[in-house]
């Protein structure tokens, strides 16, 4: 197994030590300020230009993302977290929507900041670990947020377009 697959398997740690279980437990303030986590919590298959400790999406962890109902509810876990960080939440239906502390968390929608760029890569590594159907959810609700609310700058909603429907895309029903 990849040094990532047991990280998500709760087997494995970060090279700071931590668990991904101990990193799902955070609050906002450190979610905020740690700024190393994201790239394992949500992996790609190209470096990191901030982390050089991050792991490489190979093509036996997308394997194992796509068919291993474990990583699978650990990586919606991992959503969750980081969509409640924004303020927004999974709905039964699994639209994603405004979470209850979505008024409290408006600083992160309205003035540009590198939450903005974490967005970019949540998209990317849901679909590049085989997580179509929570990226095109997302994907909606910041298309929403954008369009109806006028947040984030139009460059940054450019980013999240082309992570959400760029090449390799499967289409969204939205």
């Amino acid at each position: 197994m990849s040094q990532l697959v047991d990280f998500y398997l709760l087997q494995g740690r970060d090279p700071e030590g931590r668990t991904l279980d101990q990193v799902w437990g955070w609050d906002n303030e450190d979610l905020e300020q740690c700024h190393d986590f994201i790239q394992w919590m949500f992996p790609l298959d190209e470096p990191s230009a901030f982390n050089p400790d991050a792991p490489l999406v190979t093509q036996d962890d997308r394997l194992a993302f796509r068919t291993d109902p474990q990583l699978q509810a650990a990586m919606r876990r991992s959503l969750s977290v980081f969509l409640a960080f924004l303020g927004l939440s999974v709905a039964e239906d699994g639209r994603v929507v405004r979470g209850r502390d979505f008024e409290r968390r408006l600083s992160l929608w309205k003035h540009a900041n590198h939450n903005w760029l974490r967005i970019t890569r949540v998209l990317k590594s849901l679909r590049l670990l085989g997580f179509e159907t929570e990226a095109g959810a997302f994907w909606a609700c910041l298309r929403e947020l954008h369009e109806k609310e006028g947040f984030v700058s139009p460059d940054s909603f450019q980013y999240w377009r082309e992570a959400a429907t760029g090449p390799g895309a499967r289409p969204f029903n939205r």
